[in-house]
């Protein structure tokens, strides 16, 4: 049982909606900035047996602190387990030292969290190299959740025999759940990407795959820049493709990365609410809430 949930005011909405799926009230962390910068949270009191506390950790920086701060307040309140509800996971992707000297981020960002907290659920989180979160958070009871099925069964609502197209091969994955989550499985194909630093892509549609007359729905996890999926984008529309939609889980859509999505032709731009966004449209309470019921049964 699931004694409360706590969150943010800026959150508030997500974690209200998951503290009714879960039957607990959702108490709100009071949260106070000094003109220095630091912060004073300020938690409900007392709290006791399994307790939830949500926070996505998208623009992590300050985020990541008040984690280090809420959490041993929340068990010095009487919390006895403290669950982590991070339905966008930061510092995941940096997985391998690439040159000298360059910090291993998923690997001291996992470690951190497994010491702060007893659970952690979260959803698609951005792995390459890795085949668990157990691997990068050692003794933490981790869950790693995947919208795809709730997004592919969305996109087959949305559009008529659509194809779904990953814009490289790391969204195959996706892809692949969201296509095979309805009967029978949508089309669906990967493209290919070069990518040249943080801002430019050269993006390579499947071989002998005919996108003439298609409704084409890009699938991925996550839409950052938004370059690849603009790239992609363009190709698809070049070939024929009678529209192109975006469907992701994590819309972080940084700087005008969603003009640059509607100035290259792309129609709807849907999302689920791992990352609060105005294009959110895939509800993922229900996945979160059944996996915590799980957990704490």
């Amino acid at each position: 049982m699931i004694h409360a949930v706590l969150a943010f005011d800026d959150e508030q909405a997500a974690a209200g909606a998951l503290a009714q799926a879960l039957g607990a009230p959702l108490r709100l962390i009071g949260h106070h900035r000094f003109p220095d910068g630091e912060l004073r949270l300020t938690l409900p009191t007392p709290l006791a047996g399994d307790v939830v506390l949500y926070r996505s950790l998208h623009q992590p920086n300050e985020k990541l602190v008040e984690l280090l701060i809420a959490a041993p307040t929340a068990r010095a309140q009487g919390a006895a387990r403290l669950w982590l509800v991070a339905p966008y996971l930061a510092y995941m992707r940096q997985d391998i030292e690439f040159s000298p000297g360059e910090a291993v981020s998923q690997r001291h960002i996992g470690a951190l969290l497994a010491r702060t907290v007893d659970g952690l659920v979260t959803v698609d989180p951005h792995l390459h190299r890795i085949a668990a979160l157990d691997e990068v958070m050692p003794g933490c009871r981790s869950v790693a959740l995947s919208a795809a099925p709730a997004i592919g069964a969305f996109v087959a609502a949305q559009r008529q025999r659509p194809l779904l197209l990953g814009p490289d091969s790391e969204s195959a994955q996706w892809v692949q759940a969201a296509a095979r989550a309805v009967s029978p499985a949508l089309d669906h194909a990967v493209c290919q990407k070069v990518r040249h630093g943080d801002h430019e892509v050269r993006v390579t549609l499947p071989a002998g795959q005919d996108l003439r007359g298609r409704d084409v729905v890009l699938v991925d996890d996550m839409a950052s820049t938004g370059r690849t999926l603009v790239a992609a984008a363009q190709l698809a529309l070049a070939a024929g493709a009678a529209r192109v939609d975006v469907a992701v889980t994590h819309a972080l859509f940084v700087g005008d990365a969603l003009a640059q999505l509607q100035a290259a032709g792309i129609g709807a731009v849907w999302s689920t609410g791992c990352v609060p966004h105005a294009s959110n449209a895939i509800d993922v309470t229900p996945l979160l809430a059944a996996a915590l019921r799980d957990q704490v049964a």
